[in-house]
């Protein structure tokens, strides 16, 4: 085969989503000197917080060699939007940490205002990290508010933010 015919085919099925953002992995890495800076796109918020997950361990790990082979439960709340991706990102941080977890997949199941601001509960997938399967790139400390956006627009959601890293 020549070289001018030479097709190359994409990863992108192995971000596919349901959510009408197939043609993107629903996330990329902003230019940030010492910290991730990242944007993450949904139709909806629950979307758009769903690839910030991914986006954060994706900072940690090659997240598509992380099978979703268990699946737990986590829940956040916060009094706005920016406190609610700020508790929901910590909360998924710290039960990494905790459990000796990496996750790859996320469902926010339900999204509701409350009496006291926003809550969230999502189902979460992931498995036990290994040194011989994950490759280690780089250790999230914190979450920060520090540049944090909430921007929407009809049929599309953004949310930046950045991770101290």
């Amino acid at each position: 085969m020549s070289p001018d015919k030479i097709v190359l085919k994409s990863n992108a099925s192995l971000f596919s989503r349901s959510d009408g953002l197939s043609d993107k992995k629903g996330y990329e890495f902003l230019e940030h000197t010492a910290d991730a800076y990242i944007a993450a796109y949904g139709r909806t918020l629950a979307h758009a917080f769903e690839n910030a997950a991914v986006a954060m361990f994706d900072v940690m790990t090659e997240v598509k060699k992380v099978d979703a082979r268990l699946e737990d439960f986590v829940e956040a709340e916060g009094e706005d939007e920016y406190s609610l991706l700020y508790n929901w990102l910590e909360a998924l941080l710290i039960k990494s940490e905790t459990k000796g977890m990496l996750y790859s997949k996320f469902r926010v199941l339900h999204m509701e205002k409350t009496a006291k601001g926003l809550k969230l509960k999502a189902k979460i997938w992931g498995e036990k990290f290994s040194a011989m399967k994950h490759l280690q790139k780089v250790g999230v400390k914190a979450v920060t508010y520090h540049r944090m956006e909430v921007l929407k627009k009809p049929g599309k959601v953004t949310v930046k933010f950045i991770l101290d890293i």
